[in-house]
């Protein structure tokens, strides 16, 4: 691109990202037709099939979790989807995932069509005050007002601990109450039907910024402020999982929420209750399971741990916004979600 030096950030952040609405279209025949081929297509058609499976087990209750930017992409309205037609009935997400990115637009701004790197050098994007997601592009001011909304609601609550479930709750109640300007984002969304939302890594993201500056003047202040409890975070979701007969696990990527939503098996062992490990299990990633992380571990590695059944799960290696919408549209057009109820986890906690 010549003239860089005459460049502006209008230039560059023409374009937005529309995320795909799966609901207008039917991935059924695609799906179908994968299914007879080898290779990645044949395990995106079986992962297809057991998120039908686990929409179709009225009482199972199905964990969407959410690592790496998928949303910030195009798939942020499949999430929304996913919730909003029962499909899910918890969320356990990064906090970038749901606060820069989801929060981001709740409030009214937007992820640009960028360039990949070497196109626009990227010391001339921190220049403009652009942040860029590989070939997608932020503005770092807007950002920063998203930043200053996550302090605006901690500076409305009383002075005390919250899990990150509590303190989305209350997000999402702050954007209903018309503070949000996109009505249908995955924040509002959840709270709107009930669906709690975990973060366990709260702090990594721009609520850590957020909640930072509400307890730093708080303290220049000499005053109580609220602080984020993520042993508060791991009880609560291990509570769903011990009051739901089956469980099933929708995992895009892998991070702290993989292993987040996996762990409660376990967890509930040693407070003292058997449960049953999550029965469906699906994992999009494109992680190479050699350097031993867990983002890489497989669903069978899973089950060397308790935390995952062997027979209902299915590892697809593709990077997501490639497959997740075929997922989602083939169990969406299927219908199998239509005699679901919403289970209201979130009522389990207002007590």
């Amino acid at each position: 691109m010549e003239n860089l030096d005459n460049i502006t950030k209008k230039d560059l952040l023409k374009e937005t990202i529309q995320h795909i609405d799966i609901k207008q279209y039917d991935s059924t025949e695609l799906i179908d037709a994968m299914r007879r081929m080898s290779f990645t297509s044949r395990d995106t058609a079986r992962a297809a099939d057991i998120l039908t499976m686990m929409c179709r087990e009225k009482d199972c209750t199905n964990i969407l979790t959410i690592a790496g930017s998928t949303s910030a992409a195009g798939c942020m309205q499949v999430y929304v989807d996913m919730v909003r037609n029962k499909m899910i009935d918890v969320v356990v997400s990064t906090g970038a995932s749901i606060i820069d990115m989801d929060l981001f637009e709740a409030l009214g701004y937007k992820h640009y069509v960028g360039t990949k790197e070497n196109v626009i050098p990227d010391t001339k994007l921190r220049e403009l005050y652009i942040d860029r997601i590989y070939d997608t592009f932020i503005d770092e001011e807007e950002l920063q007002a998203c930043d200053q909304a996550t302090c605006d609601v901690a500076d409305m609550l009383d002075s005390r601990p919250y899990s990150s479930r509590e303190f989305l709750y209350n997000v999402g109640k702050w954007l209903a109450e018309g503070h949000g300007v996109k009505k249908d984002s995955l924040i509002q969304t959840c709270y709107e039907c009930g669906v709690p939302i975990f973060c366990p890594a709260f702090s990594d993201s721009s609520a850590g910024f957020g909640i930072g500056k509400h307890q730093w003047l708080r303290k220049k202040a000499g005053k109580p402020y609220v602080s984020i409890d993520s042993v508060a975070d791991f009880l609560e979701l291990t509570e769903i999982k011990m009051n739901c007969p089956e469980s099933g696990l929708f995992m895009v990527g892998g991070g702290t929420p993989k292993n987040f939503a996996q762990d409660t098996v376990v967890c509930a062992e040693i407070l003292g209750k058997e449960v049953p490990m999550h029965k469906y299990a699906i994992q999009i990633t494109v992680a190479d399971v050699r350097d031993g992380a867990c983002s890489s571990s497989t669903l069978l590695e899973a089950g060397s741990w308790g935390k995952v059944s062997e027979e209902l799960q299915q590892m697809v290696y593709a990077e997501g916004t490639t497959v997740i919408p075929a997922i989602v549209s083939y169990a969406y057009h299927n219908g199998c979600w239509k005699e679901r109820e919403y289970k209201q986890w979130q009522k389990l906690f207002m007590r």
